[in-house]
C-alpha cells in the first residue's frame, strides 16, 4: 500500500499514513494529534520493489 505524508495546519506536525489509493482519493485524512482536518499533502520519497532480480 502507498503511504503518504501530510502536514497539518492546525498544529503544524507532519505525519504519515498508509492507505489504499481509493482511502486517499476521498480525502478523509485527519492529524494523529489534534484531530484537524486541514492537512496539506507533502511531497516525499518512495520505493519500488519488484520480484525479479537484475
Amino acid at each position: 500500500m502507498p503511504r503518504y505524508e501530510f502536514m497539518c495546519e492546525k498544529c503544524k506536525k507532519l505525519f504519515e499514513l498508509i492507505m489504499t489509493i481509493s482511502e486517499r482519493e476521498k480525502g478523509e485524512v485527519k492529524c494523529p494529534k489534534c484531530k484537524g482536518t486541514k492537512v496539506v499533502p507533502q511531497f516525499g520519497g518512495f520505493m519500488a520493489q519488484t520480484s525479479k532480480k537484475s
